[in-house]
């Protein structure tokens, strides 16, 4: 019997990832990461936002000016916030969606919690150093990433 409606993985965690975005206080750019088992099970999730205890109100969301009037040194990214919010133990064998390709301190973070493979949104910024140092770390230790490719099937949350 064939299922109609059928959603695949990759489609279903993305949207996973999409609605973790939406927790994030940042006006410009809001991050989401959901982290799966080889198994196909939803492990963690993230988003970009403040250190715990770091009230999103008296922190800086700006993009400009002096460096520390800005969220620059203080958000914590939503790969990382994903790799920090799981407790099971290892993610070694792991896949994870982001919306965002990470940068090269998440791609720090990513290596050494063992995640074999990146599924993103966007690479919007991959002129940058900070991407294309990411990119040359996942492939020297063989990190795959491909983009997330939109199926006909996708669907869209109206919150």
């Amino acid at each position: 019997m064939k299922r109609i409606g059928y959603l695949s993985w990759d489609g279903y965690f993305m949207g996973i990832a999409l609605l973790s975005a939406q927790r994030s206080k940042d006006s410009n750019t809001q991050v989401g990461a959901c982290i799966v088992s080889e198994e196909n099970k939803i492990l963690s999730v993230g988003y970009n936002g403040m250190p715990i205890g770091c009230s999103d109100d008296e922190m800086p969301w700006g993009k400009e000016g002096e460096a520390l009037d800005t969220k620059y040194p203080y958000v914590c990214h939503a790969e990382l916030n994903a790799i920090l919010n799981y407790n099971g133990g290892s993610l070694k064998g792991a896949k994870l969606y982001t919306t965002l390709f990470p940068c090269n301190e998440c791609a720090k973070a990513i290596i050494q919690s063992g995640i074999k493979e990146i599924v993103y949104l966007e690479d919007k910024y991959a002129t940058t150093d900070s991407v294309k140092a990411s990119k040359k770390m996942f492939d020297l230790v063989h990190i795959s990433y491909k983009p997330y490719k939109m199926e006909n099937k996708d669907i869209t949350l109206k919150l």
